[in-house]
């Protein structure tokens, strides 16, 4: 195997309980590596709350043996947008255009049917510039009247996250649904065209599969041309099924396919983000032990009993996926609205008082890059040439929220990779000036190939457009359109359907094939339509002016046909 330079092993941890957590925890049987900026050797126990990269690399002596890297990412300044500047919504990245550095904030969260709070800034990281976030939650109330009330509008959460995240310049591209579990997905604007063939799957397991309060949603999409899945589960609770756990998430991907795609199955795609409400629990410890091991904060003596750990070192099905170190509190089973662990005295059904829970980490987000454990030795890896880059910045509970018996969770990632579509399938802009008074034009280009479909549309949104659907007016690609020379086509849009009061918009290109945005514009003003009474004024000047030019014309018409009769008079 070669040597990486700036590297050093880890040979003598401080404690060999931690070295053990710290190569096993990573989910893959492999050497370590621990770099500081410097390229000094650090024990991974004493950086494990800072930002840590893991890159998988390949080696030369057997296939099935990679090298896990840990190292520390340049620091990242933090800044919040402002959300008036329309530039910091649409400006090309800075990034080498052939490398991109996406940084993704996960969410999973068991919200226990609750509304949502006051505020998601601590949540979702605010304070720190994202390029897409992914939130999963659970148990969120699907009675019956809320189910039906949301065939007609958005649900409370949904709506939540809208209000906070498109003024800041996020769109919600896509979002699945089944019963209690829900995943969304937003992206940045001058992301959209690059997120493309977006699919979504569910699978029930509860009452045997009939039931959809436990299984798994499920969205897949290509970002940069790379394949991106992300995975919400809710799994079978209670200490006595774990094995339950296992078969139903096994069960999942074996179920869920994306037909039609060049990557069909789960776990093919380049990367998998597995989270939600996984249900393990800590076993053999009672919960006076978990206790005090949590008052004190010494978290890894819980590690070693947790079953999620414990079946990642024997289940095939888990081989390959990582996590990063548990250091924060057990996010379950909490009283509301408090930081206190379950002290009920609820009464069950023949009076006795029902057990209080013992604390858990539930709540988990673990990540699968593709074939990390199946690598070929005629496939050789330099450190200029990595398979892929996911960088863990963060790993967190948020213990600030009350609102459920347990705690949300979040990952922030960095997520490298080569760009491979560098440039949007469709190019769109409008033509000339628009005024909600006339009829506008819109051209557009596209890649050769595009699946163009009948079904296609161009959407006229204004610029903080909280959604794909949220568009003011829309336009058939097809039907609409009045000239095509090659791929420049031109397509109309009726003044009785542009907004009249005008202002800041966008137009947007849906490609139904691909179920996506496959094209976005630069931000234009509309002019507002003139008042009635101006109107009205405008039309009359415009009438009394025809009618004197008429008027003229037919006087001067009058006076050839008279001057050419007495021409002729005077000539016989």
């Amino acid at each position: 195997m070669e040597r990486l330079p700036n590297a050093s092993r880890i040979s003598s941890p401080p404690s060999p309980l931690l070295h053990h957590k710290s190569t096993e925890w990573m989910g893959c049987r492999s050497e370590c590596w621990n770099l500081t900026p410097n390229g000094l050797c650090t024990h991974f126990i004493n950086h494990a709350a800072t930002p840590l990269e893991y890159r998988v690399w390949k080696t030369h002596e057997s296939p099935k043996k990679a090298i896990l890297l840990l190292r520390h990412p340049k620091d990242v300044q933090s800044r919040k947008m402002d959300p008036g500047n329309l530039s910091q919504l649409f400006c090309a990245s800075s990034l080498d255009p052939s490398l991109k550095k996406l940084r993704l904030h996960l969410v999973t969260w068991n919200v226990g049917t609750a509304f949502p709070p006051q505020d998601a800034d601590h949540l979702l990281q605010l304070d720190m510039p994202m390029d897409m976030y992914v939130i999963g939650l659970q148990e969120v109330n699907c009675k019956m009247i809320n189910l039906l009330s949301e065939f007609v509008f958005d649900d409370p959460w949904s709506l939540f996250f809208m209000d906070v995240l498109s003024p800041l310049g996020y769109v919600k591209v896509v979002s699945i649904r089944m019963q209690g579990l829900m995943l969304l997905v937003f992206v940045k604007h001058l992301h959209i065209p690059f997120i493309q063939d977006i699919c979504t799957n569910y699978t029930r397991t509860g009452l045997y599969g009939y039931w959809g309060n436990k299984g798994g949603v499920t969205i897949r999409m290509s970002v940069y041309g790379h394949t991106v899945c992300f995975m919400n589960c809710h799994l079978p609770a209670h200490m006595e099924n774990a094995n339950q756990r296992l078969e139903d998430f096994e069960r999942i991907l074996e179920v869920q396919q994306f037909e039609g795609q060049s990557v069909p199955d789960i776990l093919d795609h380049d990367v998998l983000f597995w989270f939600g409400d996984l249900n393990f629990r800590i076993a053999d410890h009672g919960i006076h032990f978990v206790r005090e091991t949590i008052n004190k904060s010494q978290f890894c003596l819980l590690w070693e009993k947790d079953q999620l750990n414990l079946a990642k070192k024997k289940e095939a099905i888990l081989q390959g996926f990582m996590e990063g170190p548990l250091l924060f509190k057990p996010t379950y089973k909490f009283d509301l609205h408090s930081d206190t662990y379950d002290t009920r005295g609820k009464k069950t059904l023949f009076g006795f008082n029902e057990k209080k829970r013992k604390p858990a980490w539930t709540d988990r987000i673990l990540w699968k890059l593709k074939n990390v454990s199946q690598v070929s030795s005629e496939d050789k890896k330099t450190e200029e040439d990595p398979v892929f880059t996911v960088t863990l910045n963060d790993y967190i509970s948020h213990m600030c929220y009350g609102i459920s018996d347990h705690k949300p969770v979040t990952g922030t990632f960095m997520l490298q990779l080569e760009s491979l579509v560098s440039t949007p399938l469709i190019t769109l802009k409008p033509i000339g000036e628009w005024s909600a008074d006339e009829d506008s034009l819109v051209i557009y280009s596209a890649v050769p190939d595009f699946p163009s479909n009948i079904w296609d549309w161009i959407g006229l949104y204004k610029v903080a457009f909280k959604h794909i659907y949220d568009y003011v007016t829309f336009a058939w690609a097809k039907d609409n359109e009045i000239y095509s020379s090659g791929n420049v086509k031109q397509v109309y849009i009726n003044a009785e359907e542009i907004p009249r009061d005008g202002g800041k918009f966008v137009l947007c290109y849906y490609c139904h094939s691909m179920q996506s945005l496959a094209g976005i514009s630069q931000p234009f003003q509309i002019e507002p339509a003139q008042p009635l009474e101006e109107r009205k004024v405008l039309v009359e000047n415009l009438r009394e002016s025809d009618d004197r030019s008429e008027r003229k014309k037919t006087d001067a018409l009058y006076s050839s046909r008279a001057r050419s009769m007495t021409k002729g008079v005077l000539l016989s």
